[in-house]
């Protein structure tokens, strides 16, 4: 009895961390030009990161920062619909990346959050 007990909830535990447990897929990539250089005068990125579980739930952020993979840098939350439709360009300049999306929408995001390894 008690070892059907530990089993139910362990069971039960397996199958709501796979439904609930993040997948991250990058769906749009930019790199600033080298003709763009900031102070830190690293090189600089930005994803479009799309995460989603099994149970459905989504949600979609822009990373900016050093790492061309995407797993550390200054975050900005993108509203589902705008993130669903993707990114259609974005622009590089000394003062930070504008990013404009098909739905006629843009984010402007300053340099200052992306420099210097944050």
């Amino acid at each position: 009895m008690l070892l059907g007990i530990v089993a139910g909830i362990l069971l039960t535990v397996t199958v709501t961390t796979v439904l609930w447990w993040p997948q991250r897929d990058v769906t749009y990539r930019s790199a600033a030009p080298s003709a763009v250089v900031y102070p830190d005068e690293a090189a600089h990125f930005l994803a479009l990161v799309h995460e989603h579980t099994l149970s459905g739930r989504n949600s979609y952020k822009m990373v900016i920062g050093r790492d061309p993979g995407a797993s550390y840098g200054h975050w900005v939350a993108v509203d589902a619909v705008l993130g669903a439709k993707g990114i259609e360009s974005t622009t590089w300049t000394e003062s930070g990346v504008r990013v404009r999306f098909p739905t006629g929408h843009e984010i402007f995001v300053p340099a200052r959050p992306f420099l210097y390894g944050r």
